[in-house]
């Protein structure tokens, strides 16, 4: 024979019943507003060195952005010796143009040749132009400290630009001499202060 502490199953058939009708509801069970998608804002990176050759993390970086779908450009305004200039750019993934001026070698002092100071600038031009656009993802702009400091390029202008880039862009400068005002505008600064 079977016993039961409860003496009417019907009894706690009725109290469940009143429970489920007295309970409010949980709140992972209301009605939530749907989620906003919002645009992806732009940051500003400067990975500066007290010596040149902080270039290959940052190199890695844009071939991993443009390998995840997005657009980059690589621009090193100092270092030629490839005969590459604004007509030779080189696409890698598919996604990441690079280019560097069309000149002899690298670059290491003031402008003593016309030619170099125009193919920088002829490079800064391009990096402008898609500022302008905003038809990439994230601009890399190795040297360019050095190339203001060298007088290849105006800090002004420079700074002008950074300020006025599409909100969703991504720019990292790298290298050494990266003015003061890029650093105040900048959303990360990173300082490698040993390459050996």
């Amino acid at each position: 024979m079977t016993t039961s502490l409860i003496q009417n199953h019907d009894c706690l058939r009725q109290a469940s019943l009143e429970f489920k009708k007295a309970e409010t509801p949980l709140e992972s069970e209301k009605k939530l507003p749907h989620l906003h998608l919002v645009s992806t804002e732009g940051q500003l990176h400067v990975h500066s060195a007290p010596y040149r050759g902080s270039f290959s993390g940052v190199l890695s970086e844009a071939l991993r952005t443009a390998g995840l779908g997005r657009q980059v450009l690589v621009a090193q305004f100092l270092k030629g010796g490839v005969n590459q200039g604004p007509k030779g750019i080189v696409t890698l993934c598919d996604r990441l143009e690079w280019i560097r001026p069309d000149i002899a070698g690298c670059i290491t002092t003031k402008p003593n040749k016309i030619s170099d100071k125009e193919a920088v600038q002829a490079i800064w031009e391009i990096c402008k132009n898609r500022f302008l656009k905003g038809d990439v993802d994230q601009i890399v702009l190795d040297e360019v400290g050095l190339a203001i400091k060298l007088g290849y390029l105006k800090e002004d202008e420079v700074i002008r630009t950074l300020e006025n880039r599409p909100s969703t862009m991504d720019v990292i400068l790298t290298g050494p001499s990266i003015p003061p005002k890029a650093i105040n505008i900048a959303d990360q600064v990173t300082e490698l202060r040993c390459g050996f």
